[in-house]
């Protein structure tokens, strides 16, 4: 794993300053923390000319190797952890066949070389922090056998707390070393107890970023949808399918796309029942239909764009209306389709609201606090066609507290969630309770 597919301006914008500052090692020497051992070795490299550092590091890689990972773990000013991070760094750029020597380390320090860069990630300075995060992503990245747990985790802790962070360098650098790691199933399988990165994720595509951060945030989002839990439970948790399709719909890059449609494809693929209804709702078949008849530079797309439409044409005429209502309802995206006006429906099918110590009710009473009016005044609707097609539902809505709910609805901003309110209440209202 090349250190270069872990790039930021910033990181090397302020690598190239380093290199000429000075640290005052002989200072180090005199309180005995540095021995004239390693005083000696350091100086051979300290601001010279990056041809004789590399021309060091092929005659003596492992002793310097060694050297930079020892100092780093017991020098802990910043100016001096800078700029052993950059020897280190400098050290593995283009040269992966150096990443076994720092592993190596651990022959001779248990400690190393993972103790020293997790510390670092705690350091008050970014620079510092976001280099260590650098370099633990290539080390990590190329371990042969499953990370330890006591490696992993501390460092997912810092990553959760940069997706999520205001800085733009901090979140790139956080998603390009997700990126690297989600290759690993136990890095995965980690990522995804940690409800902070995936919706750091999120937060980052509703803000509409550029082209190669939504590319890179998706990539992850692809890679973590090979697990079988995540597949089955990134969109309840996440409504991760509407957000990847507005994404998509807006996407002038075909990398975008493919990796959007490689998604949807795992996500079908793994998980049918839980995803194809929450995609039909999201309109996915007609865009997928869209999509199969462009050309597209890259044949991998067409196939998976094929595939995902086909599979949703299948299931979509398999699909009651009913069906069609419940997946409409767990998506939480209701809309005005034809059914929440047809009294046929409503009819046959309000008592099935009950089934299941009354699921699907409690799902349409848990909307009526949506920030959204449109998904208010359906919900809201939907409620007072329950109550008029079930004469037992007075009691059990108010029950559940969707009573008191629509009659606070009453008084919304918006005068269609009013409107609908209104006609709830007076059905909730308009007959004694039946008892039940």
């Amino acid at each position: 794993m090349s250190l270069s597919l872990v790039s930021n301006a910033y990181l090397d914008e302020i690598s190239a300053k380093i290199r000429s500052k000075p640290v005052p090692w002989e200072g180090y020497q005199r309180a005995e923390l540095v021995t004239s051992e390693e005083l000696a070795l350091i100086k051979k490299v300290d601001r010279q000319p990056r041809a004789k550092v590399e021309s060091i590091h092929l005659s003596d890689g492992q002793t310097y190797a060694l050297l930079y990972l020892r100092l780093l773990k017991k020098l802990q000013r910043i100016d001096t952890m800078q700029c052993l991070l950059v020897l280190i760094a400098d050290a593995l750029l283009d040269h992966d066949e150096r990443i076994p020597l720092f592993a190596r380390a651990a022959q001779s320090d248990p400690d190393l070389p993972y103790a020293p860069l997790i510390r670092t990630l705690e350091a008050q300075d970014d620079f510092v922090q976001l280099k260590s995060a650098q370099i633990l992503t290539v080390l990590l990245s190329s371990e042969s056998t499953p990370l330890q747990h006591q490696h992993l985790q501390p460092f997912l802790k810092v990553l959760s707390s940069l997706v999520q962070s205001q800085s733009q360098n901090k979140r790139d650098v956080a998603v390009q070393c997700l990126e690297s790691l989600l290759a690993r199933p136990e890095c995965r399988r980690a990522v995804w107890a940690i409800p902070r990165i995936l919706a750091g994720f999120v937060e980052i595509l509703l803000h509409k970023p550029g082209p190669q951060m939504s590319y890179q945030v998706i990539f992850c989002i692809w890679l973590l949808s090979f697990e079988q839990d995540v597949a089955e439970q990134i969109n309840k948790k996440y409504d991760i399918i509407p957000l990847l399709i507005t994404v998509a719909q807006a996407a002038v890059k075909e990398k975008v796309i493919r990796v959007i449609i490689a998604t949807f494809s795992n996500l079908i693929t793994k998980a049918p029942s839980e995803n194809l209804p929450a995609m039909l709702v999201a309109q996915l078949l007609p865009f997928s239909k869209n999509l199969s008849t462009r050309k597209w530079s890259d044949e991998d797309i067409l196939e998976d764009v094929q595939y995902v439409r086909d599979e949703l044409e299948r299931n979509f005429e398999s699909l009651t209306t009913y069906d069609e209502y419940l997946s409409e309802l767990a998506s939480g995206h209701l809309s005005w389709t034809p059914v929440h006006e047809s009294d046929a429906f409503w009819r046959e099918n309000a008592s099935r609201l009950n089934d299941r110590d009354y699921e699907q009710l409690k799902t349409l009473i848990g909307l009526l606090g949506s920030d959204d009016s449109v998904v208010l005044a359906v919900a809201v609707h939907d409620l007072g066609q329950y109550v008029k097609h079930y004469e037992r539902g007075k009691k059990i809505i108010t029950d559940l507290g969707g009573k008191a709910r629509a009659m606070e609805l009453m008084t919304h901003p918006n005068p269609d969630v009013r409107y609908h309110a209104l006609l709830s209440v007076q059905e909730l209202v308009s007959h004694p309770w039946s008892a039940v």
